[in-house]
C-alpha cells in the first residue's frame, strides 16, 4: 500500500484508516512487527506503542517505545509500506505530525505535568480524565475492548494496549512513573490456602495489578471496585486484597466506599476506593483522609439533553406493558425489582451495563412530539413520554464533560459509560491522595 492510498484531507495520515487498511489484509507490515518468537504482534498493540511513543517521544518515558515506535511511524509514512520484512531507512521525526487524530483530540495531555501515572483497566479513561485535570501525564494505558480502545483514542489521542495478563503488554509498562490507577474487575478469589496473599491472588486480574506493583514499586496506588467487595466471601476477599497489598510494599489506608452523588453528579454510585502508599515513603495510614461526601448539588434535570431527543429512546406501548407487568409480579412476592422514573428532581440510580441500567433510570420527556417510529419496534411508542436516557445524558452522569467524543453505536456507549468510573469522585480523591504524597515532599 503506498503513501497516498491512505492519505487524507491536508497530506495528514488517519491512523484510523492505517487500521482499516491492515484489517484489509493488507501487507503493511515488515520486520518490526514480529515478536521475539516471529509472530506478528496484533496491531492494536502496534497503535498502541506507535502512539504512546509519539505521545510520550519527549519524555524520560520515550525509551520504552522508542525503538518500535518510530519503526512503526516511518513504515506507515513510508512508500515501502508494502514491501515485506523490509528495511524502512531512516526516521524522520516530522512525520510525527501526520498523524493529526493523534495530536487534535478533546483531552491533551498537560505540557508541564506535576506527576506522572498509569492507566489500567481504563476503559473510556475515566481515572485518566481526573488525573489529566489535576496535572498529571499519562505514560501507559491498557484496555482489552476494542470499542472502549476507540473511544479512548478518540478523546486522548492514544491507544491503549490489550491483554494486561499477557507478559508483552506488562513488559510496555515503564519504570519510574508516580501513581497507578485501575478500576479493576473482581473476580472469585480461591481462598484455599492459609497464606491469603500475593500467592493467592494469580488467576485473578487483581494479581496483575499486584505484579506490576511489585515491579515498578510507583509511590502511590488507587484502585476502585464494586461495592460489593467489601463483604464478598464475608469480607475475606477485601483481606486478601489488602495483604497482597502489604506483601508488595504498600501502606494501605482502610479502603472507603464512596457515593458519586455527593461530588456534583446526580448519580448514586456506592463504589469502594482503595489507596495505598509506597512504605520507604514514610507515609502512614493516619495522614490520609478521604474527601468529605457533601450535600447533593445536582439533579437529573442539570443533566438532561437540552432539546428534544430522538424518538428511538421512547418506549413502545408494548414495552412499556411489559416493565409493568414485570414490577407487579416482583411487588407482588415482596420484592422491589423493576423499572424505575426517575424525576426531573431526582437522583439516577446507579447506571450499570445492561437493561437493568437503562430500565431503572427510564425519565419522562414530553418535548418530543414526533413520536414517528425510526427503528423496529412492536407497536407505537407511548404518548406518556417515558424514555431512555440517553448516551449523553450517561455520560454526564459520570461526569465526562461534553467535548466528549462518543463515537461508537449506543449500545457500546451505554456499555462504555456504564463500566466507567465517575470522574469528579475520582478526582476528589486522588487531590487527596496527592495532598498525602506532596506534604510529605515526595512530588
Amino acid at each position: 500500500m503506498a503513501k497516498k492510498d491512505i492519505a487524507v484531507g491536508d497530506n495528514s495520515l488517519s491512523l484510523a484508516d492505517i487500521g482499516l487498511a491492515y484489517t484489509k489484509a493488507t501487507r503493511l507490515y515488515d520486520k518490526s512487527s514480529l515478536d521475539e518468537k516471529g509472530n506478528l504482534i496484533p496491531f492494536s498493540d502496534q497503535l498502541a506503542i506507535a502512539t504512546h511513543y509519539i505521545h510520550l517521544r519527549d519524555t524520560d518515558f520515550a525509551d520504552t517505545y522508542l525503538e518500535r515506535g518510530q519503526q512503526y511511524v516511518n513504515l506507515w509514512t513510508s512508500n515501502k509500506a508494502n514491501a515485506t520484512l523490509g528495511s524502512v531507512g531512516e526516521f524522520d521525526a516530522s512525520q510525527l505530525y501526520l498523524f493529526k487524530d493523534v495530536f487534535d483530540v478533546p483531552f491533551p495531555s498537560p505540557n508541564k505535568p506535576k506527576f506522572t501515572f498509569i492507566d489500567l483497566f481504563a476503559g473510556i479513561g475515566g481515572f485518566r480524565l481526573a488525573l489529566q485535570n489535576l496535572g498529571g501525564r499519562c505514560v501507559y494505558s491498557s484496555e482489552w475492548d476494542a470499542q472502549a480502545q476507540k473511544t479512548y483514542f478518540a478523546n486522548y489521542g492514544e491507544v491503549p494496549f490489550g491483554d494486561i495478563t499477557l507478559e508483552r503488554t506488562k513488559d510496555f509498562v515503564p519504570n519510574n512513573f508516580d501513581i497507578l490507577c485501575g478500576g479493576f474487575p473482581c473476580q472469585a478469589f480461591s481462598l484455599a490456602g492459609k497464606r491469603r496473599g500475593f500467592e493467592e491472588t494469580r488467576g485473578t486480574l487483581f494479581f496483575d495489578v499486584a505484579e506490576i506493583l511489585r515491579r515498578k514499586q510507583p509511590k502511590a496506588f488507587f484502585l476502585e471496585n464494586v461495592k460489593g467487595l467489601m463483604i464478598h466471601d464475608k469480607g475475606r476477599t477485601l483481606q486478601t486484597i489488602l495483604n497482597t497489598l502489604d506483601e508488595v510494599g504498600y501502606v494501605v489506608p482502610d479502603p472507603k466506599i464512596v457515593n458519586a452523588m455527593y461530588f456534583g453528579v446526580p448519580q448514586h454510585r456506592e463504589r469502594v476506593y482503595i489507596v495505598g502508599f509506597r512504605k520507604d515513603l514514610g507515609i502512614n495510614k493516619e495522614d490520609f483522609s478521604y474527601p468529605e461526601q457533601k450535600d447533593v448539588k445536582k439533579h437529573f434535570i442539570d443533566v438532561r439533553e437540552e432539546k428534544p431527543v430522538a424518538s428511538k429512546y421512547y418506549l413502545s406501548n408494548q414495552y412499556v406493558k411489559t416493565l409493568v407487568a414485570h414490577k407487579e409480579r416482583h411487588a407482588a412476592k415482596g420484592n422491589g425489582f423493576g423499572y424505575e422514573i426517575i424525576s426531573d428532581d431526582g437522583v439516577a440510580n446507579a447506571i450499570v451495563v445492561g437493561g437493568m441500567g437503562r430500565e431503572r433510570n427510564l425519565v419522562i420527556d414530553k418535548r418530543q412530539t414526533d413520536l414517528t417510529p425510526t427503528t423496529r419496534i412492536k407497536g407505537e411508542y407511548n404518548t406518556d413520554g417515558i424514555r431512555r436516557m440517553t448516551p449523553r445524558e450517561w455520560a454526564r452522569l459520570q461526569g465526562f464533560p461534553d467535548k466528549f467524543k462518543i463515537v461508537v453505536a449506543d449500545a457500546s456507549a451505554y456499555k462504555q459509560f456504564g463500566n466507567s468510573v465517575a470522574v469528579p469522585a475520582i478526582q476528589a480523591t486522588a487531590e487527596q491522595l496527592l495532598k498525602t504524597l506532596s506534604k510529605k515532599n515526595v512530588l
